[in-house]
């Protein structure tokens, strides 16, 4: 399943660059996350609770970033599963960032997703709108994180 998306944060695009690389800020913004740390200069992991559909899942989760051109593109692979075993999923995810005028950056991603397991029963709607949430509520709190940055 594709899920893709953009939007739009005031903050410098360096500055926003290097809080979305800090487990700390990404920890804060990020429905849902319990747990959020790095490994390396290329791997995080995660431990992200969410209610898809009428079951929660707390997932396991590590990522790689496979290609990173600061300060506007980044490539990542991720692996994780619940941990009570409700599925597995595997996503691929671009993001780029370009500065758009007026103190704006926006910041463009798409995530190649695969799901096994129950969480796969839910199917692309109920995935996309789970997804378009998580999205507002991680863009309100990185705003809020950057006021006062820019």
């Amino acid at each position: 399943m594709l899920i893709e998306g953009k939007f739009t944060v005031k903050a410098p695009i360096k500055k926003l660059w290097d809080m979305l690389l800090e487990p700390e800020t990404l920890g804060a913004c990020v429905p849902g996350a319990e747990k959020i740390e790095k490994i390396d200069d290329k791997t995080y992991d995660a431990v992200v609770k969410q209610r898809v559909g009428p079951i929660k899942v707390k997932l396991s989760f590590r990522s790689v970033l496979t290609k990173v051109e600061p300060p506007t593109h980044l490539e990542l692979e991720g692996e994780g599963e619940d941990v009570t075993k409700l599925g597995h999923i595997k996503q691929k995810t671009v993001v780029d960032m370009k500065e758009v005028g007026g103190g704006d950056v926006e910041v463009s991603y798409k995530a190649d997703v695969n799901m096994v397991g129950k969480l796969a029963m839910f199917g692309d709607r109920i995935m996309r709108a789970k997804a378009k949430q998580v999205e507002q509520e991680f863009t309100k709190a990185l705003q809020e994180k950057l006021k006062g940055v820019a």
